[in-house]
C-alpha cells in the first residue's frame, strides 16, 4: 500500500548494505505486527536491511542458492531470501502490464486515459530499468477509452482500510466490464485505474490486492490486482511502489496509530518501499539481491565474531559487465 503525506546507497562488493543488528530488527517492527522469529534473528550478521511484513502467505518453492540467506518466515511479504514465493512473478524478464481505466455513472471524467497513462509511464518503467541495471522493465499496455462500472463510485465504499466485501464487489465488477474488451491472458500485471475525480474515490485506497481465491478471465488466474485511485497528477513514483508489492516486497514505512506521527521513522527515503517521495529513491541492495538483479558473488555473509574487512562499491555499480544474471524468470 502506498502512503500519502501528510542518493544513491552504498552497497558492498561483496556486501549489499551495513550489518543488521538485533536492535535494528526490533526497531523495524511496525503497526503491532509480529516481530522476527528467533531463528530468523540468528541470521542478523547478514549484511542487508530487512523488515517485518504483513499477513500469512502461501507455500514457498524455488530455493535460492546462497547458504547464508535470511530464512523466510510464514509472514506474507517476508524479507527472507532463502526461497522465492512462486505465487509471485519474479522480475527478471520484461513484464507486460495492462492499464484498465474505470469510470462511474455518478461522474464524468475530466481527464483522459492518455493523460493518466502519462502520469505513470515512462516514469515507472524507467525506475525499474535503472534499479535493475537494465535487467527488468514494465511494458505498459494502456486501454484507450474509459470503461464504465455498473454502480456509482460511492456504492463501493472505497477507502484505505477497505471492507473486504466492498472491495471484492469492486474487483468483480471491474473484471466483468473490462473482460469483453481486454484479453487478460496476455498480461503479467493488472492495473485497474479509477476516475480520480469520481466522488467516491479515495486516493489512500491505492494498493495491491492479493486474492486468496483468484479471479479468472481468458483462461488465466489473476491472483493480484493493483487498484489505482490516485489524484491527477499522482504522488511521485506511487505506481513503482505498488508494483514492488507485485514482486513480493513489503511496505517499509511506519504507519502511526493516531495518524499524526512520522511515517519515515524507520526507512524513509532509503528505499522506495519506505517512501515514494524520496529525493533519490531506489531499492535496497537486499531487495535487488532478492529480486535477482545482483550476482551471488556480490553478496558476502559475515559469520562469527571478530573483525571483517570488506571493500564497498556504490549500489549503482550493479553486476559486473557481461554478467548473465543470477536468477531465471518465474
Amino acid at each position: 500500500m502506498s502512503r500519502n503525506p501528510h542518493p544513491e546507497v552504498d552497497v558492498p562488493r561483496p556486501l549489499p548494505l551495513g550489518v543488521l543488528t538485533r536492535g535494528a530488527l526490533r526497531g523495524l517492527a511496525r503497526d503491532g505486527l509480529p516481530r522476527w522469529r528467533r531463528n530468523a534473528a540468528a541470521f542478523t550478521s547478514m549484511t542487508a536491511l530487512a523488515a517485518t511484513s504483513l499477513v500469512p502467505g502461501p507455500a514457498l518453492a524455488e530455493p535460492l542458492a546462497d547458504p547464508c540467506a535470511l530464512t523466510r518466515t510464514e509472514a506474507h511479504h517476508s524479507e527472507g531470501a532463502d526461497t522465492w514465493n512462486s505465487s509471485y512473478v519474479r522480475p527478471t524478464r520484461p513484464l507486460d502490464a495492462v492499464m484498465v481505466f474505470l469510470s462511474f455513472p455518478d461522474s464524468t471524467p475530466t481527464t483522459t486515459p492518455a493523460e493518466l497513462t502519462g502520469d505513470y509511464f515512462p516514469a515507472t518503467s524507467r525506475f525499474f530499468e535503472r534499479a535493475s541495471y537494465g535487467r527488468f522493465t514494465v511494458r505498459p499496455h494502456p486501454q484507450r477509452a474509459w470503461i464504465q462500472m455498473p454502480h456509482p463510485s460511492t456504492s463501493y465504499a472505497i477507502q484505505r482500510d477497505w471492507n473486504a466485501t466492498d472491495r471484492a464487489a469492486y474487483l468483480r465488477d471491474a473484471l466483468a466490464v473490462s473482460d469483453p474488451q481486454v484479453d487478460f491472458s496476455r498480461y503479467d500485471v493488472v492495473y485497474f485505474v479509477a476516475d480520480p475525480d469520481a466522488p467516491g474515490v479515495d486516493s489512500d485506497a491505492t494498493k495491491v490486492v492479493n486474492l486468496d481465491a483468484p479471479l479468472r478471465a481468458d483462461g488465466k488466474d489473476i491472483r493480484r490486482v493493483v487498484t489505482v485511485f490516485e489524484k491527477h497528477p499522482p504522488d511521485r513514483l506511487v505506481l513503482a511502489h505498488e508494483t514492488g508489492h507485485v514482486f513480493d516486497l513489503p511496505d517499509l514505512y511506519h504507519r502511526p496509530e493516531d495518524g499524526k506521527g512520522d511515517w519515515d521513522t524507520y526507512v524513509g527515503d532509503w528505499d522506495l518501499m519506505g517512501s515514494q517521495f524520496g529525493l533519490a529513491p531506489d531499492l535496497f541492495g537486499w531487495h535487488k539481491w532478492r529480486l535477482g538483479w545482483l550476482e551471488p558473488n556480490q553478496v558476502a555473509c559475515v559469520r562469527g565474531s571478530g573483525t571483517t574487512r570488506l571493500t564497498l562499491e556504490p549500489l549503482g555499480a550493479g553486476p559486473p559487465a557481461g554478467s548473465a544474471g543470477s536468477a531465471g524468470s518465474a
